[in-house]
C-alpha cells in the first residue's frame, strides 16, 4: 500500500522535480492495481486510512470509474462492501475508531468526488436495489453541519450528473432519471423539504453559509416536486424574511431570492400560475433593487423580477377570460417599473433577453389600442431602456474615432448587439408613434445640452434612434411630415452639435439626413441647409477621411433622389466642390489619402449627375462639362509627355494619378445618357470623344500597367453605352492598343469588351471583329491547353487561374459571335487557320469540362454554326463542321453505348426520314474502328438526304 501512495503522489506531483518517465513508471503501476479484482477493497481501505488528499482522490475516482463502466460484473457482495462503506463514509457512520480517516473533514473537491460516487450508486441502484438510501440518510442530519453539508452536495451531483436538463442527455439517462424523481415523490420529498425547512429554520443566525447551501439545493429541486410543498403558510413567509431581513448575508438572501424564482418559474397550468404569482406580493422586494447595484443580493432580485415579470407576461397572453387578464395587467403594471429600473442599472442574467421580453410586451400593447396612461408610460420607459443599452461606452471613445483594431472591434460588436433593440424601437413605433417621436425629440435636445465628456456617446445614441425610427415610417408618412417630423427634420438639418467632429456622431447624423430626404424632396425650402450640411465640415469637408469619404457617396444619393431641384443649385455646389475635386486628381492625392477606395468616384458621379440632366441650359452644361474634363485631359497629357523621363520613385505617383483621373472622368459620364450626346446635344458627345482619344494613348505610354489598361477599357465600356455608334472612329485605335503586348489576364478584358459590341451593335461591329479576330485566336490558343488543364500539386497557382478564366470567357466570346449572326468571322481568309483548332476545342469543351453551364454554351454554339453552314452546298467549313460531329457521336458512344444508338436511331434517323437500312449501317460504323469510313459514310448519308429533301435538311 505504501507503493501505492508514492505512484500516487508521484503522479500528482506539480512541483516540477519529478522526471517525466518516472511520472510514467508511477501511472503504469497505478493503472495495473486498478485491473486487481480487489481494486475496490484496496480503494475502500486507503479512503479509510491515509490521510493524503491525493490518495483520497484517486481512490473516489476509481471507484467511480469501476462502478460506472463495469457495475454489471461486480459481484453482489463486492457491491454491499461498497454501499455500506461510501453510504458510512458520507454519514459518520460507525466512524468511533480514532484511527479512521474522516473525509467529510477534507478539502471540498474530495467532498464532491465522493458525493459524485454516492450518486453513481443512486443511478444503478435506487430505488430497485437500494431503496433506502434517502430515508437512511435523512436521520444523519442531526449530526450537525458536516453531514448537511455532504447532503446537499450529494442533491446538487444528483441534479448536475442525471436530473437537470441544462446538458445533454442520452435516452437511458432520461429514462433513468424519470425512475428516480418518481420514486423519491412518493417515498421522502416530503421529508427532505421538511428537513430544508428545519435546518433553516435553526441554523440561519448561527450558519448562514450552511443555510445558503441548502437553499441552493432546494432551488434546484422545487421544478418538479410538489409545489405545494413550497408554497404554503410557512416556508413563503420564511423565504421572504429572509429576502428582507437586513441583518442576513447577502449570499444568503440572495439565496432564497434563488427560490423564490424557481417557484415563480415552476411549470404548471396558467390560471394556476396567475393565483399562484398574485398570492406571492412580489411588491415587498421592490425596494431592494435600488440598494447597491453591483452587490450580489440585487442582482439576485433583479433576476427574480425580470422572471416574475416573464410568467405574468406569458399568462396574460395564454389566459382569455377577461378578469384573467385584467389581473395580469395589474401585475405586470406594478412590477414593470422595476424591471425597467433593473434593465438600465443591473447586469442581469444572461439567459434573461431583455429584448424578446420587451418585444414580447409591446406585441401585446396593440390589443389594447387605445393604450391607457399606464401604458404610455411605458412605452417611454422601453425607449429609456433602449436607449441606454445603445450607448457606447466611454472608454472607447478614443479607438472608435480613429478606428484602430480595438474601435473596429467594439464597432462590429456595437452594430451587431443593437440589431434586435432598433427592431423593437420600430416595434413601439408602430404601437405609440406620438411618444416615439417626442422622445426622439427631447433624446437629441437633450444630448445636445448635456455636458462634453458626456456628448458624443448621447449625441451618437440620439441620432441612432432617429436613423433607426426612419425604417417603420412609410413614403407618405414621410413626405407628408407625419407627427413631429415637420419639427424633427428641420431641427436636425439645423443643429450643429459641438462633438461634430467625432467620426460616429458625424456618420450617424449624415446617414440620417440621408433617410429623411423624401421629407425635404416635398419640402424644398430645405434643399439649402441639406447641401449646407453636406458641402460643409459636417460632410465632405470634414476632417475625418472616414466621413468625408462616407459624405461623397451619401451625397451622390441625395443628388440621384432630388435631381432637377437642384438645378438652381449647380453654381454653388461646383463652387464648394472646386477644392475636393482639385485634390482628388492632383498628385498629392496618394494611395494612402485614398486608402484603398476610390470614393472620389462618387463627388464626380454626383457631379455628372447633375450635369447631365437636360433642364441644364445647353450653354451651361458645355460650359461646366469642358471646365471639368479639360483641365483633367491637359494633366494626362502632361503626365505622358513626360513619362519617359520619370524616375523609378515617380512612376508609381504619376501613373495612379492619371489612375485617379480616368476614375473621375469615368465617373462623371455616368450622368450623360447616349440620347443627350449623340442627339440633343452632340457637343457634349464631341468632348467626350476627345477626352477619349487622350485617354487611349494611357495605352501607347504604359502598355504593361494593368490598372491603367484596367482603368481605360473601363471607361470604353462607359463610352460605349454613352457614346453609342459614334464610337467606331475610336475603336480601330483602341483595339490595336488593346491587342498590344497583352497578357492572358488583359485578354480578358479586351474580349469582355468586345461582346458589350458586338451585343450592343450586332453585324456593324463586323468590320471590326474581323480584323482583331484573328490576333486573338492565335494569342489565346497559343497559351490555352486545347484539351484539359492538368491537375495535382502545383497547378493551383495565380497563372493557372488566371488561364482558365481566360478560357471562360472565350467561350461566352465565342457564343456571342456565333449568336449574333456573325459566324462568318470564324470562315474570313484571315481567321480560316484558327477554325480547325477551335472546333476541336469545343468539341473536347463539350464532351468532358467539369462545367456543365461550360458544356452547354459549347454545345449551343455548335448548334447554332450547324444551322448557319449546313445548310449551303459543300465546303470546307462543312467538312470541318461534319468531322467534329462525327467525333463527338463517336465520344457519346463510348460513354454511353447502346443507350445512345437507341436514342439516336429511335428518336434522329426517323425524324430526318432515313431509312432503317442507313441507320443499321450507320450503327455498324459507328461500333467499328475506322473513324475515317465513319465520317465518309455519315457525309454521304447526310447529302443524300438533303437531295431527298430538296436541300432543307439540317442534320444534328
Amino acid at each position: 500500500m505504501a507503493d501505492l501512495e508514492k505512484a500516487i503522489l508521484i503522479i500528482f506531483d506539480e512541483s516540477g522535480t519529478v522526471d517525466s518517465e518516472l511520472k510514467q513508471k508511477a501511472k503504469e503501476y497505478c493503472d495495473k492495481i486498478k485491473e486487481e479484482r480487489a481494486i475496490c477493497r484496496i480503494c475502500i481501505d486507503r479512503l479509510c486510512f491515509s490521510s493524503l488528499v491525493q490518495v483520497q482522490f484517486w481512490c473516489l475516482q476509481t471507484l467511480h470509474e469501476v462502478i460506472r463502466v463495469g457495475y454489471s460484473s461486480i459481484s453482489p457482495d463486492e457491491m454491499y462492501l461498497i454501499r455500506k462503506s461510501v453510504f458510512s463514509i458520507v454519514c459518520f457512520e460507525g466512524f468511533d475508531d480514532n484511527g479512521v480517516v474522516r473525509v467529510l473533514d477534507g478539502p471540498a473537491f474530495i467532498k464532491n468526488k465522493l458525493a459524485q460516487v454516492l450518486v453513481t450508486l443512486i443511478y444503478f441502484e435506487y430505488p430497485l436495489i437500494w431503496s433506502s438510501v434517502f430515508i437512511d440518510f435523512l436521520p444523519h442530519l442531526s449530526k450537525g453541519a458536516a453531514v448537511i453539508d455532504m447532503f446537499c452536495r450529494v442533491l446538487n451531483s444528483l441534479d448536475d450528473e442525471l436530473i437537470s436538463l441544462d446538458y445533454p442527455r442520452t435516452p437511458e439517462e432520461m429514462a433513468v432519471a424519470g425512475r428516480v424523481k418518481d420514486a423519491m415523490r412518493q417515498q421522502c420529498v416530503t421529508q427532505i423539504v421538511r428537513a430544508w425547512y428545519d435546518i433553516i429554520s435553526m441554523y440561519r443566525n448561527s450558519d448562514q453559509e450552511l443555510c445558503t447551501n441548502v437553499l441552493d439545493s432546494m432551488g434546484r429541486y422545487i421544478s418538479w416536486i410538489d409545489i405545494g410543498l413550497i408554497v404554503n403558510d410557512a416556508f413563503v413567509p420564511l423565504l421572504f424574511e429572509l429576502v428582507l431581513v437586513d441583518g442576513l448575508s447577502e449570499q444568503l438572501r440572495g439565496a432564497a431570492a434563488g427560490c423564490l424564482l424557481a417557484v415563480v418559474s415552476k411549470r404548471m397550468e396558467y390560471q394556476t400560475k396567475l393565483s399562484l404569482l398574485r398570492s406571492l406580493q412580489i411588491s415587498r422586494v421592490f425596494g431592494l433593487v435600488t440598494e447597491d447595484g453591483d452587490s450580489e443580493l440585487v442582482l439576485r432580485i433583479a433576476t427574480l423580477l425580470t422572471g416574475y415579470a416573464v410568467e405574468v407576461l406569458e399568462c396574460f397572453k395564454r389566459l382569455n377570460a377577461e378578469d384573467a387578464k385584467g389581473i395580469s395587467m395589474e401585475l405586470l403594471d406594478e412590477v414593470l417599473p422595476s424591471v425597467f429600473y433593473v434593465m438600465q442599472n443591473c447586469e442581469l442574467d444572461s439567459t434573461f433577453s431583455i429584448v424578446q421580453f420587451l418585444s414580447s410586451y409591446v406585441a401585446t400593447m396593440r390589443s389594447l389600442s387605445p393604450l391607457r396612461e399606464k401604458q404610455l408610460l411605458h412605452v417611454g420607459q422601453i425607449l429609456e431602456v433602449i436607449h441606454s443599452q445603445i450607448l457606447y461606452d466611454r472608454m472607447y471613445r478614443g479607438n472608435l474615432d480613429i478606428l484602430d483594431k480595438i474601435g473596429k472591434e467594439e464597432e462590429d460588436r456595437m452594430v451587431e448587439f443593437r440589431k434586435d433593440l432598433f427592431v423593437l424601437l420600430r416595434s413601439v413605433g408602430r404601437v405609440a408613434p406620438d411618444v416615439i417621436q417626442v422622445f426622439i425629440r427631447n433624446s437629441i435636445a437633450s444630448a445636445i445640452a448635456c455636458p462634453s465628456d458626456r456628448n458624443v456617446e448621447e449625441v451618437e445614441g440620439a441620432l441612432s434612434l432617429f436613423y433607426a425610427y426612419g425604417e417603420s415610417i412609410t413614403d407618405e408618412a414621410m413626405r407628408t411630415g407625419t407627427g413631429l417630423l415637420n419639427e424633427l427634420v428641420p431641427m436636425l438639418l439645423s443643429s450643429r452639435f459641438p462633438c461634430h467632429s467625432n467620426r460616429l456622431v458625424a456618420l450617424v447624423y449624415l446617414e440620417t439626413i440621408t433617410r429623411y430626404l423624401k421629407f425635404v424632396q416635398e419640402n424644398t425650402q430645405y434643399i439649402p441647409m441639406v447641401l449646407g450640411v453636406f458641402l460643409d465640415e459636417r460632410g465632405i469637408h470634414h476632417q475625418n477621411i472616414n466621413v468625408s469619404r462616407r459624405a461623397s457617396y451619401l451625397f451622390m444619393r441625395v443628388v440621384k433622389l432630388l435631381k432637377v431641384k437642384l438645378v438652381p443649385f449647380i453654381e454653388t455646389i461646383l463652387q464648394s466642390l472646386q477644392d475636393t475635386v482639385a485634390r482628388i486628381t492632383s498628385m498629392g492625392y496618394t494611395s494612402k489619402e485614398a486608402l484603398g477606395s476610390e470614393d472620389g468616384s462618387h463627388i464626380f458621379e454626383a457631379i455628372g449627375l447633375l450635369l447631365g440632366m437636360d433642364d441644364v441650359p445647353p450653354a451651361k452644361q458645355s460650359d461646366y462639362l469642358s471646365s471639368l474634363l479639360t483641365p483633367l485631359c491637359q494633366q494626362v497629357e502632361a503626365l505622358l509627355m513626360n513619362a519617359k523621363v520619370l524616375s523609378p520613385e515617380e512612376s508609381p505617383v504619376k501613373v495612379a494619378n492619371i489612375q485617379q483621373i480616368i476614375m473621375a472622368i469615368n465617373s462623371l459620364s455616368k450622368g450623360f445618357s447616349e440620347r443627350l450626346v449623340t442627339h440633343s446635344r452632340p457637343a457634349i458627345g464631341l468632348m467626350f470623344k476627345k477626352t477619349l482619344d487622350v485617354l487611349l494613348q494611357v495605352l501607347a505610354v504604359f502598355p504593361k500597367v494593368e490598372p491603367l489598361r484596367s482603368k481605360v477599357i473601363s471607361f470604353m465600356h462607359r463610352m460605349v453605352d454613352t457614346l453609342g455608334a459614334s464610337v467606331f472612329p475610336c475603336l480601330p485605335k483602341a483595339m490595336e492598343q488593346l491587342l498590344s503586348e497583352s497578357e492572358p489576364k488583359e485578354m480578358v478584358g479586351l474580349l469582355l469588351l468586345l461582346n458589350q459590341l458586338i451585343c450592343k451593335f450586332g453585324t456593324s461591329v463586323r468590320d471590326i471583329l474581323d480584323e482583331v479576330f484573328p490576333a486573338i485566336a492565335g494569342r489565346i490558343l497559343s497559351v490555352i491547353p486545347s484539351d484539359a488543364f492538368p491537375s495535382g500539386p502545383g497547378t493551383n497557382t495565380e497563372e493557372f487561374r488566371e488561364l482558365q478564366e481566360l478560357q471562360r470567357t472565350l467561350y461566352t466570346f465565342l457564343h456571342v459571335i456565333a449568336t449574333h449572326d456573325l459566324s462568318s468571322i470564324f470562315l474570313s481568309p484571315k481567321s480560316r487557320e484558327y477554325l480547325q483548332p477551335l472546333m476541336q476545342m469545343l468539341l473536347y469543351t463539350s464532351c468532358k469540362h467539369k462545367d456543365i453551364l461550360v458544356r452547354k454554351a459549347c454545345v449551343q454554339i455548335f448548334t447554332r454554326l450547324i444551322k448557319d453552314w449546313c445548310a449551303r452546298p459543300y465546303s470546307e467549313e462543312k467538312h470541318i463542321l461534319f468531322g467534329e460531329i462525327v467525333v463527338a457521336q463517336k465520344v457519346m458512344y463510348e460513354r454511353f453505348g447502346d443507350d445512345f444508338l437507341v436514342h439516336f436511331v429511335s428518336k434522329g434517323f426517323p425524324a430526318a426520314h432515313c431509312s432503317q437500312d442507313l441507320a443499321e449501317q450507320y450503327c455498324q460504323k459507328l461500333q467499328g474502328n475506322d473513324l475515317k469510313a465513319l465520317k465518309s459514310f455519315y457525309q454521304s448519308l447526310i447529302e443524300n438526304l438533303r437531295l431527298q429533301q430538296n436541300g432543307s435538311l439540317v442534320f444534328r
